[in-house]
């Protein structure tokens, strides 16, 4: 899958916008730095692209200190509503046996590559803004966890911030997924 210039240009214009009317999210940040860094890495534009098509509005997060690269995360106010109804991996789609869902969180994450968030990642995204207030987020699951046929989401209840479980082979129409991409 590829990205033509014409929708590069409409996503930069609107990762740049989106950038200078939430500035709470990356006070340190300026955005010609984050220009400069897609420009170099062309490649990792076809995965915001991904994430913007789908819902999930990727927005500059964070800066990693160590690497140097800016940290995209998607910061719809709901689980991307492209990202929706999906259980958590391939091996949770494969023992359903009846009423699949059309894919998987970690399944799609890859294919637009991305990973979803952790639950590390949530509680930090969680710190600029409210978001799940209505819908739930899959995060990144310890495999003592998921090797027991479990896997964890998230979501914002009654002003707090929840992580739960769930099986693994489990959908609902109001939990998706959101993802992170550093460039």
């Amino acid at each position: 899958m590829t990205i033509s210039q014409d929708d590069i240009n409409i996503l930069i214009h609107i990762l740049r916008t989106r950038f200078l009317e939430n500035t709470n999210r990356h006070l340190f940040i300026v955005w010609e730095d984050v220009q400069e860094k897609l420009q170099v890495h062309k490649e990792k534009l076809l995965s915001l692209h991904l994430m913007e098509q789908s819902g999930g509005e990727p927005d500059v997060v964070d800066l990693d200190e160590v690497t140097g690269e800016f940290v995209f995360m998607d910061c719809s106010p709901e689980s991307p509503k492209g990202r929706r109804s999906l259980c958590y991996d391939a091996q949770a789609l494969e023992s359903r046996k009846e009423n699949k869902p059309k894919h998987s969180a970690i399944g799609m994450a890859e294919e637009m590559g991305i990973e979803i968030l952790s639950e590390e990642n949530y509680r930090f995204l969680q710190r600029l803004g409210e978001f799940d207030l209505k819908t739930s987020t899959w995060l990144q699951t310890p495999s003592a966890i998921r090797n027991r046929g479990g896997a964890i989401f998230g979501d914002r209840r009654y002003g707090q911030v929840f992580i739960y479980h769930n099986g693994a082979e489990s959908y609902y129409a109001a939990r998706g997924f959101r993802g992170i991409l550093k460039v």
